[in-house]
């Protein structure tokens, strides 16, 4: 009986169902819907992170095939002593370690500047006078030594002149704040807030364990050391701090540090003498790609972490550039932060147009990556600032001609072309001046 009543329900479910469904034109069966293939630029889809590994599994196969053939041909070409020697010629003799030493020098004059401003023993234009003498010693002091002094090598210069460049800009940051604070306390502001720095960044998580710092006393020898050290070059009375030490995270960034310089170094050697036109091909790119990544992401989280700075954004999505001003302003935050909040904004106040501004910027730009370049090699072909000044036409012709994925592979041609031709010239002249001419003298 209860067999047939359960047969008897199921029947009437079924014929329920199929009433259902052709009442409502409801198929069951159906399994498509309308939808656009993953590829498609109107899906959505973003996630090609499998895409990003093959390319990248890609690169490496293609770089090692390129060094096996490399050391087939050579043989080993890295040397550790010849490494050292690209630092040091003498190893009694530290020039470059004793310049940096020296900077100290122009760090506390620039923290004493403004402590007699502070108190009103100077007025503000004998400190903008003491402060312009200060950094403008900052570029031309260590310049003029590396010039001068034949026991400094162009590494060692390189990194010489790259923490004075640093510090310049960190100096420039630390006078225009606190001068800012002084306009502030001159208006009678009863407190100083970290917006009144740097409105553009909120305080992080980890701010509260620190003391909330107001002008001026944050004019001490430990604040602006602290500024120094800190992967950043613009300065703020509070920075957001990390509530505290990661051990592992910190561990596996030194790790990477020192593995990825290895690999840099050893590609160097073996790559780049025997052949310079290869300069011109993947492995100069390969190269950059790991050194921005040593140095962006490795290093600067090293020392954040170590000092428990909290603002990690050292760079954007600059691979995704479709624009050459795009990239320039993501791949360098700190950098693009500077030139921002203390050279470009005050263009602008003063009533130069924006075009105008963005021209300055890269200007300034352009002088700075010929500084680091000629004055270390001690010859001045002017090819790093001509090959920054040619990024402004490249920026009108892609940003009016190409689009999207156009624009984005014209960004990464530039990168993966006109950087290793920079490149190339400059050791194809510093060859010809250097070892053609004692060549020559030599058979003389």
């Amino acid at each position: 009986m209860n067999k047939n009543h359960n047969k008897h329900a199921q029947n009437n479910l079924h014929t329920h169902v199929i009433s259902y469904c052709l009442t409502h034109s409801v198929c069951l069966f159906s399994c498509h819907k309308l939808q656009e293939s993953l590829l498609s630029s109107n899906s959505g889809y973003s996630n090609y992170r499998g895409v990003l590994n093959w390319c990248v599994v890609m690169l490496v196969l293609s770089n090692a095939r390129l060094v096996l053939e490399n050391l087939i041909k050579y043989g080993v070409l890295v040397d550790p002593i010849q490494i050292i020697s690209l630092f040091l010629k003498d190893p009694y003799s530290w020039p470059a370690l004793c310049l940096i030493i020296v900077s100290n020098v122009f760090i506390m004059a620039a923290l004493y500047i403004e402590r007699k401003l502070s108190v009103g023993s100077i007025s503000e234009g004998t400190g903008t006078f003491l402060h312009c003498i200060n950094l403008a010693a900052l570029l031309f002091v260590p310049a003029g030594t590396v010039l001068i002094l034949t026991s400094i090598t162009p590494v060692g210069g390189v990194l010489a002149l790259s923490v004075f460049t640093i510090l310049f800009l960190k100096l420039y940051s630390y006078r225009d704040v606190n001068k800012w604070c002084r306009e502030i306390r001159h208006a009678k502001a009863r407190t100083l807030s970290r917006s009144h720095s740097c409105p553009s960044v909120h305080k992080a998580n980890g701010t509260t364990g620190y003391t909330h710092v107001i002008y001026p006393a944050n004019l001490t020898h430990r604040d602006i050391y602290y500024f120094i050290f800190v992967p950043t070059l613009c300065y703020e009375l509070n920075f957001p701090r990390s509530p505290r030490i990661r051990k592992r995270f910190l561990l596996r960034r030194l790790l990477e540090m020192v593995f990825l310089m290895q690999l840099i170094l050893g590609l160097i050697q073996q790559v780049s003498p025997p052949l310079l036109p290869v300069l011109l091909q993947v492995p100069n790119h390969f190269i950059w790609l790991i050194f921005f990544y040593w140095y962006f992401h490795s290093s600067m989280n090293f020392v954040a972490e170590l000092m428990q700075f909290g603002d990690r954004e050292f760079y954007r999505d600059w691979w995704n550039s479709e624009t050459i001003p795009y990239f320039w302003s993501n791949w360098n935050i700190p950098v693009h932060k500077w030139c921002l909040r203390h050279f470009y904004k005050p263009m602008l106040v003063k009533g130069v147009n924006k075009l105008g501004a963005q021209l300055a910027v890269f200007f300034l730009s352009a002088f700075f990556h010929e500084y680091l370049v000629s004055v270390p090699l001690k010859m001045f072909r002017l090819w790093a600032f001509l090959g920054m000044m040619a990024q402004i036409p490249l920026a009108y012709f892609v940003g009016r001609f190409l689009r999207g994925n156009y624009g984005n592979a014209a960004v990464w041609m530039s990168l993966i072309i006109g950087q290793p031709i920079a490149v190339l010239m400059y050791v194809h002249d510093y060859y010809v001046l250097h070892y053609e001419s004692a060549a020559e003298s030599t058979a003389a």
